[in-house]
């Protein structure tokens, strides 16, 4: 486009060359050697005067040779702009004579030099390329136009199509065309032209090179009637994009009058409406949802469909569509089938899948009976959620998971309001919605480890879902209907019932998984197990064998822990290893073998030989029920000369302190029985301390292990070996119960311990374990702590060494 740099501010114009400073110039004697300006991205014409930027070293230094002389320059245009060090191939060898006006030192090092173009010239030969370009040069002279007429309309044409441009060009001020008319000179008015035409380079040297003035004149004509005409075609397409624009306010307008005339006839022409309510027609839902329904899409209708609010009230009503209002799958209640996939999918938890089993047959019989909540709490890998899966299965039901862990934010369970942005139905409707049915097997994982923050408490809004006396009118914030989750048989699942609120816990039926016994891990191992990670590791059946001695020494040997997810990933570290052989096409034995499991495994993680070696005095050996499962725990006993002062070690809780400061009274209420002299308790201070003291340890099931241990250092007869003991005492001696029986036991039992010392009132909790999972173990059933010494203490005292130090 036509582009005349009148009006820019950061530019300093000088006066226009005269025609008789030209004259007086030719007159001067023409130099033969000059130093040369390379321009980039312009050409220079003769009467012109334009500001350059000069950067490159030689360009600089020879604009400051031409300055220290005649400020007589000439200045030739680049062939390509972006070659950096220009070289004679790369200069056009028509350029212009200029005088360097004014030189100007820039903040950045560069320099600004303002010169005026005086005649044209042309480039005999570069002498020299360094320090900066030095080249032989002669003049050029313009030939003269033979028709002076013609040359003078075509010098009008110009000044007319210039002045049409500068009026059609908005960014061009108007005081141009008054510049234009004071150019008298019709050689510097087309050499002004074409130095603002926005052409390139090679069209700007053409005009340059041309001698003859009637066809320059002619060339400077063409290109402006091609400015020209790319102005009108830009103006022609910005009225156009014009008129669309307006176009499109007048439809707006008219489209709103037209809604307002079709509310006012009660026509309905809103597609998404339509299509909203031919859906609504095979809903089941009641009156109620029905008519809140209607109503917002009544409101939708009179909505503009560019408004924030259409895609809002869109979005509610697809929500209203979507749910399964009473749309329920048909329950199977073949309790033959549903015992078998139970059987099938599970190894062992007969209580548990028996309880399930008498859900089931209450539901076949009553037909519309209110789901009760399920809470499976136990260790983990014990197969919580998968129970959850299993009960779908056996049903026929759909089945959607609901991690509550970390859970934060009481909306993710009600919901938000819709009047917040980005505001959604809670997890609850929305995994609803996904299963499409409103009788789900809906596990809750991990519902004990809801947090509470300045978010809300979704413990609290789990209250209403768990209830079976309001889930049938579940209120969730975005939907604002009430839902009905009676149908919805929830089950929730937990490690530990102590961090879950008193108020809920109280809303759910509490069953308890315990942890596997070594024979239940080496049939799951076989049943489950190692066909799933065989499988999951490309193997076949007759590439590897695991015999049962090996999968048990890998429960003894690799793992501590009541579930089997350990147990998953030893089997899958034995594949590994088995797919790597094959993979390798090494020769092999299908069959692992036990002393495979050194090199496959590392060296055994756990040595049960600590548990039968026979301890000193002060030693004794309980069980402990942690989130995992039932562990060992040595609490051990020593005395020193002192004054009789009591320390307790090992990151104790409150409970257990208690527990050995009441173990300790005891014994000294009962010294003369036990055989201690009373002036002991002066003389010697006692250290009670539990190993791994990193670990924090509390509970009510030290105490007669505590009571043990401080009376098997005073009386210095130590505990009997293989034996273990878990109980709590009171100040009168007397045993009481504790809970994780079955843990603890199992505990015991895989580290190959052969007698246990119970409360009495535990019998009942010994009898409830299948009588193969305890065989081998032989049970004291106790009343008082006498009871608990008499068996548990050797008869005869033993003389400790100095060099027998203290225990594991």
């Amino acid at each position: 486009m036509f582009n005349l740099p009148f009006g820019e501010e950061d530019v300093e114009f000088l006066p226009m060359m005269s025609i008789e400073d030209d004259e007086d110039q030719n007159k001067d004697n023409f130099p033969t050697q000059l130093p040369l300006l390379p321009l980039r991205n312009t050409v220079l014409y003769p009467g012109v005067v334009i500001p350059i930027t000069v950067g490159r070293d030689k360009s600089i230094k020879a604009v400051k040779e031409a300055h220290k002389k005649d400020k007589l320059i000439g200045v030739v245009a680049q062939r390509d702009s972006n070659v950096e060090d220009p070289e004679s191939k790369d200069l056009f060898q028509i350029g212009t004579l200029a005088r360097i006006i004014k030189m100007l030192k820039m903040p950045d090092g560069s320099s600004t030099v303002i010169i005026q173009g005086r005649q044209r010239l042309k480039v005999n030969e570069i002498k020299s390329e360094d320090p900066y370009i030095l080249a032989t040069i002669s003049p050029l002279s313009d030939i003269e136009a033979v028709n002076e007429k013609e040359f003078d309309a075509t010098i009008s044409s110009i000044k007319e199509l210039s002045a049409q441009i500068i009026r059609m060009s908005p960014n061009i001020p108007s005081e141009a065309s008054i510049v234009l008319k004071n150019i008298d000179n019709p050689t510097f008015l087309m050499h002004f032209i074409s130095s603002n035409l926005n052409n390139d380079i090679q069209d700007k040297q053409v005009i340059l090179e041309t001698d003859d003035l009637a066809v320059r004149a002619q060339m400077v004509l063409g290109f402006l009637h091609n400015e020209l005409q790319l102005l009108e075609l830009k103006n022609k397409i910005q009225s156009k994009v014009k008129t669309d624009i307006e176009k499109q306010q007048k439809d707006y307008f008219l489209h709103q009058q037209l809604k307002t005339i079709q509310e006012e006839l009660g026509a309905d022409e809103n597609s998404d409406a339509k299509r909203l309510r031919e859906k609504a027609k095979t809903k089941k839902w009641s009156k109620e949802v029905e008519a809140v329904f209607y109503k917002e899409v009544e409101k939708l209708e009179r909505m503009n469909v560019a408004a924030a609010e259409y895609s809002v009230s869109l979005n509610y009503l697809e929500l209203l569509l979507d749910l399964p209002w009473n749309d329920y799958t048909k329950d199977n209640f073949d309790l033959k089938h549903s015992k078998e996939v139970l059987d099938k999918d599970h190894y062992g938890l007969d209580k548990i899948k028996d309880r399930i089993l008498e859900y089931l047959a209450v539901l076949k019989l009553k037909g519309d009976m209110k789901s009760p909540i399920l809470c499976f709490v136990g260790p983990p890998g014990v197969g919580k959620t998968s129970l959850g899966k299993s009960i779908a299965k056996a049903l026929n039901r759909k089945y959607v998971r609901m991690s509550l862990g970390g859970l934060h934010d009481e909306s993710e369970i009600r919901g938000h309001r819709k009047t917040y942005i980005g505001a959604m139905p809670g997890r609850i409707i929305q995994s609803i919605k996904k299963v499409q049915s409103s009788n789900p097997v809906f596990i809750l994982d991990e519902v004990d480890k809801v947090g509470t923050d300045f978010r809300g408490d979704p413990s609290s809004a789990l209250l209403e879902v768990l209830d079976p006396e309001q889930n049938t009118h579940f209120y969730d914030n975005y939907l604002e209907l009430e839902y009905d989750l009676s149908k919805t048989m929830f089950i929730a699942t937990a490690n530990s019932l102590n961090t879950i609120q008193p108020a809920l816990r109280d809303r759910m039926e509490i069953i308890f998984l315990s942890g596997y016994s070594v024979e239940e891990k080496k049939e799951i191992a076989k049943r489950h197990l190692v066909p799933k990670v065989r499988k999951d590791h490309g193997l076949k059946a007759t590439q590897i064998k695991i015999p049962d001695e090996v999968l048990e020494a890998v429960i003894h040997k690799y793992t501590r822990e009541s579930g089997v997810r350990e147990l998953d990933r030893q089997i899958a570290s034995i594949m590994r290893n088995a797919a790597k052989s094959v993979a390798m096409g090494e020769k092999r034995n299908a069959t692992i073998k036990l002393n495979d499991l050194h090199q496959i495994l590392g060296p055994q993680k756990y040595d049960m030989d600590i548990y039968h070696e026979k301890q000193p005095p002060g030693v004794a050996v309980g069980l402990a029920w942690t989130a995992v499962g039932g562990d060992i725990l040595f609490i051990e006993a020593s005395l020193s000369r002192g004054k009789g002062n009591l320390t307790l070690t090992g990151n104790l809780g409150d409970v257990m302190k208690e527990s050995a400061t009441t173990a300790l009274s005891f014994i000294k209420a009962n010294s003369e029985v036990l055989g201690i002299d009373v002036d002991d308790f002066e003389k010697w201070n006692v250290h009670v301390h539990v190993p791994e003291g990193a670990t924090p340890k509390d509970g009510p099931s030290a105490g007669i292990t505590m009571l043990s241990a401080l009376t098997s250092a005073f009386t210095k007869r130590p505990l009997r070996p293989y034996v273990a003991m878990t109980g709590e005492i009171t100040l009168r001696g007397k045993v009481l119960p504790v809970g994780g029986i079955k843990e603890k036991i199992l505990a015991a039992k895989r580290a190959g311990l052969k007698e246990i010392i119970l409360c009495k009132i535990n019998r009942r909790d010994v009898e409830e374990i299948s009588k193969e999972y305890i065989k081998g173990l032989q049970f004291h059933y106790v009343e008082n702590m006498m009871d608990v010494l008499d068996i548990a203490l050797e008869k005869e005292a033993q003389i400790i060494s100095p060099t027998m130090a203290t225990v594991n």
